[in-house]
């Protein structure tokens, strides 16, 4: 079998995780991986809708789309409460009607954006950015406001920001449920026991991390070099939990949910492929 084709996001929280299978520190139930590839949350959605990779994060949006060929994993996600994109605006800056302002977006298939649409329906001017370069977008008056992620959770106020919406407690508040972020995902196609050996991978390098943690910090420091310290400690501690190891009842319904309020607004498309399920041709 030739090596399975691999990609995740130079965050944090994605580098700890796959840092002992990126480097052959953990057992990987007799499967062999390709040199990762790592890049933007949306360079990966896209590359999905391509079909392009074995294994990949993905955003739960992006996985909307793509089920027929992915299949959810049990580890490797990104849920939780209290972590969910916000909506930003400059201080000062009066913005009572969502409705006719430029909103930024992380990506047209990040969870952040279908969220926001979700909370937002009437705001249809929405500019699409690589998530790194809203929060100057704003600041610079490109746009009236912008939903962020990742780090900008953490830094958004050092940059003059204020925030609008916590969208992740309006959908807590909402639903009821923790907000399904991002998660790992596998081609059907590779079938029920490799797919099930990845997923193990995934779980066998999540609790190498957790119990060598230092070992994993130069890794995630080569790609968060503009980040301190403390911000890539907070970040990971953040986003990764629990539902991460182990999506569990609690995780799969909160998935579920999500998917299904994508539909019933007619943003995601119409289906009944299983979540986890392993697709055979």
């Amino acid at each position: 079998m030739k090596p399975l084709t691999l990609g995740f996001s130079p965050c944090p929280n994605d580098t700890f995780i796959f840092y002992a299978l990126a480097h052959g520190r953990c057992d990987t139930a007799g499967l062999r991986f390709a040199e990762p590839l790592l890049e933007d949350v949306e360079t990966l959605n896209d590359w999905a809708m391509a079909h392009r990779l074995d294994v990949t994060k993905l955003s739960f949006h992006a996985l909307g789309h793509v089920l027929d060929e992915y299949c959810l994993l049990g580890a490797g996600s990104a849920l939780g409460r209290g972590c969910g994109p916000l909506l930003v605006t400059s201080a000062g800056k009066q913005l009572n009607n969502l409705a006719g302002a430029r909103i930024a977006i992380p990506g047209r298939y990040t969870t952040a954006a279908l969220l926001f649409r979700m909370y937002a329906s009437g705001c249809t001017n929405l500019v699409e950015m690589r998530f790194d370069t809203i929060m100057e977008a704003i600041r610079d008056g490109n746009v009236d406001g912008g939903v962020i992620i990742h780090e900008g959770r953490f830094t958004y106020e050092q940059m003059g920001l204020i925030c609008l919406q916590d969208l992740g407690q309006w959908w807590e508040e909402t639903t009821g449920h923790p907000i399904p972020l991002g998660c790992i995902a596998a081609r059907r196609r590779l079938g029920p026991d490799c797919i099930s050996r990845i997923e193990t991978s995934v779980r066998n390098s999540l609790k190498f991390a957790r119990a060598k943690p230092d070992q994993c910090l130069p890794y995630i420091r080569s790609y968060s070099q503009e980040l301190e310290e403390e911000v890539v400690k907070s970040h990971i501690d953040l986003y990764v939990n629990d539902f991460s190891l182990n999506l569990g009842a609690d995780g799969l319904a909160a998935v579920a949910e999500f998917l299904q309020r994508g539909r019933t607004a007619g943003i995601l498309p119409q289906g009944d492929w299983p979540l986890t399920e392993a697709w055979n041709p």
